[in-house]
């Protein structure tokens, strides 16, 4: 899943996007790069953003859609907002990439009926406080047990297993403990039965480990997504997605897959 960031204060290529054609210009290159699937997102969930506005996130998001509109690969729109969920999906999003896990009002509803696929985030608090003092009894089965309940939520309201996946939320009010703990122990999140997603590209936990700053952790960002998909995720959400792809060749050479 290549990453397409529509905003100006993304953690790491914040501002690079904005303007449409740029962002339709590095959406092509993310698939001609290998991307599989794109996500597209309006707006900044790095620990400490501010939230924008319904209005100013279809702004950003919609054109980007209608640019993609004959692109060859999925594409997912990244929101919380019912709102902007409902208006991606009529304009050709076919997953919802929630880091909320369709917590807010109206969200299992925008989502329920469309057949679009759904992405479940786990995080802990705002974005704007998260990271501040986040605590877990046990990380790896608090994590797994809230992801289980909101799997029963969204079966109970209709939605097929098949549509589902998962996202730990590595960073989202986590420690670098505690993102190392998600990290060793992916493979846990597979008796859930849905495809885990795995984004930890270019991520703080990735400079606390390294010491580079964030545009300097290509390196870290390929071996963190090879241990993911060693660990079992179905999908890496990357930044990097040319460097990601040469990377998992070889894994997948060296598994005979």
């Amino acid at each position: 899943m290549g990453i397409v960031n529509v905003t100006p204060d993304s953690f790491s290529d914040g501002g690079r996007y904005v303007s449409l054609s740029n962002a339709i210009d590095h959406a092509y290159q993310l698939i001609e790069d290998g991307a599989d699937m794109l996500d597209i997102g309006g707006e900044s969930t790095r620990p400490g953003a501010a939230e924008v506005s319904e209005q100013e996130e279809l702004d950003r998001v919609l054109p980007v859609f209608e640019g993609l509109r004959d692109i060859a690969v999925p594409i997912s729109i990244d929101t919380w907002k019912p709102a902007v969920m409902r208006a991606a999906i009529k304009a050709g999003a076919s997953m919802v990439n929630d880091v909320n896990a369709l917590q807010a009002e109206g969200a299992i509803k925008a989502v329920t009926a469309t057949g679009a696929a759904i992405c479940l985030m786990h995080k802990q608090g705002l974005p704007q406080t998260m990271q501040q003092q986040p605590e877990y009894h046990d990380v790896v089965s608090d994590v797994a047990d809230f992801l289980k309940q909101r799997i029963d939520v969204l079966e109970a309201a209709g939605v097929v297993s098949e549509r589902i996946v998962i996202d730990p939320g590595f960073g989202f009010g986590k420690t670098l403990a505690h993102n190392l703990a998600l990290l060793r122990e992916l493979k846990a999140f597979s008796v859930l039965g849905v495809p885990v997603l795995a984004g930890v590209s270019r991520k703080s936990m990735l400079g606390a480990i390294t010491g580079r700053e964030v545009n300097e952790r290509l390196a870290a960002s390929v071996a963190a997504a090879m241990l993911s998909v060693q660990r079992g995720a179905a999908i890496v959400r990357v930044h990097d997605v040319r460097e990601t792809v040469d990377a998992l060749k070889i894994l997948n050479a060296v598994n005979g897959d």
